[in-house]
């Protein structure tokens, strides 16, 4: 077979997959998506668990949170979930940087064997910086056929294409 792509000097000239080059002036207030859907696995779980030392009884022992636990079984760690929400519909825009969170909320228990989907929806912007404005977008986890278990805004600052716009 022929190698269709031999020069590595043009590598730079194909589009990078999940890479965006929006600006603070193309985010449309009101705008929404939905990701994919994903299943939460026992191993991958526990490894999440291993690798931030979250190793909890009611995340990390059978025993204990079928027997003792309030929810009769094991949860899947609250920070394994926040990050698996906001990363199903993350994308690599070069322009914008992560400024913070607000208003994260564990409305519901996830379970290993739960089905996670998130909406995110632009709520807000403003200009902050000379270089950058501040945009504000809430991030909505679902487990299942529609149950709420999870709530936060996002806050990122975002490059402007004309800066001579904001200047004041």
């Amino acid at each position: 077979m022929k190698n269709p792509n031999p020069d590595p000097a043009s590598h730079g000239d194909i589009p990078i997959w999940n890479a965006e080059n929006w600006f603070y002036e193309d985010i449309e207030i009101g705008l929404r998506i939905r990701s994919i859907r994903r299943t939460i696995s026992e191993g991958e779980s526990m490894q999440f668990n291993t690798l931030v030392q979250d190793l909890h009884p009611y995340v990390a022992d059978e025993l204990f949170a079928g027997r003792e636990g309030i929810f009769g079984r094991r949860l899947v760690a609250g920070a394994f979930v926040f990050s698996l929400g906001l990363g199903l519909v993350a994308t690599n825009c070069i322009n914008a940087f992560s400024y913070g969170y607000d208003k994260l909320r564990f409305i519901k228990p996830v379970f290993i064997g739960d089905t996670l989907y998130c909406i995110k929806t632009n709520l807000a912007k403003e200009p902050k910086y000379k270089d950058m404005g501040l945009y504000r977008a809430s991030y909505e986890v679902f487990k299942n056929e529609g149950e709420l278990v999870l709530y936060c805004e996002h806050l990122q600052t975002v490059k402007y294409r004309e800066t001579s716009s904001f200047a004041e």
